[in-house]
Order: structure tokens, then sequence, then C-alpha cells
């Protein structure tokens, strides 16, 4: 599996990892939340583009983050999965896919997870760090989320936002001056990561 050329696993995650193909297999047969087309590559386009994240920030346990737009749990899933002494909580509108992102962590036993159908203005928690896979422009989502960043540190990284998009970003990057902009091509080897970045903003 194409998760540990990248990450050392214990059994424990290369079975939870394991476990997505048919999860989201049966789940996207019933609500289409990947494209028809992109379910194949699932593992390469969602799953291990949500880990660029963890590559860029290494939460340490006790972290607490909010995924944004989370649609069927990307990128809350694989790195809950991933770091299963952090909490996550995921967010979306939209109800049917937080019931698909609410079964899958049910599936895989993931205890550090709470999927809740609401928008990002509802949200009053605070967080280390909010996660989001390229739900709106930049500075949109900096005013949604800024009041659900904590101000207590216990990162090697001040709390912000960390963000997965691709394409031109320049224009949405040029209102802030902190902002770091990361290729997930550093990470991750294949055609497809060349046009990804992570994207970091302290807040």
């Amino acid at each position: 599996m194409i998760i540990s050329d990248y990450f050392k696993l214990t059994d424990r995650q290369a079975q939870q990892f394991a476990a997505l193909d048919a999860l989201y297999r049966d789940w996207n047969s019933k609500i289409n939340v990947i494209s028809r087309k992109d379910i194949d590559n699932l593992y390469e386009h969602h799953v291990l583009h949500s880990l660029a994240i963890a590559k860029l920030l290494p939460f340490q346990p006790g972290s607490t983050i909010l995924d944004v737009g989370t649609g069927g749990g990307f990128p809350g899933i694989p790195l809950a999965i991933l770091f299963p002494e952090c909490s996550f909580v995921l967010i979306d509108s939209i109800g049917k896919k937080i019931k698909v992102a609410t079964e899958v962590a049910q599936a895989l036993g993931l205890t550090n997870v709470v999927c809740k159908q609401e928008r990002a203005e509802e949200e009053k928690q605070k967080f280390d760090f909010v996660v989001s896979r390229a739900v709106m422009p930049l500075p949109d989502l900096v005013k949604l989320v800024r009041k659900n960043i904590s101000p207590k540190q216990r990162n090697a990284v001040p709390n912000g936002l960390v963000v997965l998009k691709g394409g031109e970003l320049e224009a949405e990057l040029r209102p802030f001056k902190e902002v770091e902009v990361t290729p997930c091509s550093q990470w991750f080897k294949g055609e497809w990561f060349e046009s990804k970045y992570v994207i970091y903003l302290p807040l």
C-alpha cells in the first residue's frame, strides 16, 4: 500500500488504512462523496494527499484539530488514523457527507474523531489547528476560523490554519505576509502531486 512507502505505520494503522478502500467504495455507491472516476485513485488523490499535512506538521500528542468542510472525511480521517493521540472534529454543512465520515470513522474504531453537521460559523470551540482541503478562498476561510484558534501552544510551530490546495494561488495568498507554501512533490512522487501544495498560515 502506497501509504507505508511514506509513513512508518503500526499494524493497527496499516489495517485501518487498508480498510478505507472497501469502506469508501461501499459508501460512495450510496452517497457520492468522491467522484466515480476518482475512487480508483483513493489512496493517492485523497488519503496520501491528506497526509501531506502530517509531513509538514507532525502533531504533538494531545493536539486538537478542526477539519472544515470535511466532505466524506478528508483530510480528517487519514490524519486521525496517523495521530491516534490527537483529537479531531470534522464538520461539514451537508448531512449526507457527514454521515459517510461518521460511519467510516466508526467502522475503523476511531475514538479520536467527532463528526458534526454544521457550518464553520457555528463552531465555537478552540483548536490548535484548523485543516481543510480546498473548500474556499483562503481569505474567506481565515475570516471564518480565526475565532477557533486556541491561544495555548503545544506544537513546535504556532497554531494556525493548514490547507491543501492546487493550481494558481498567488492572488489568494497575497493578503498574507507570514504564509508558507510547500509543494506536495517535496514528499510524494507522481505527476499528480506536482501542482498540489500545503499552505500553512499562523493565526
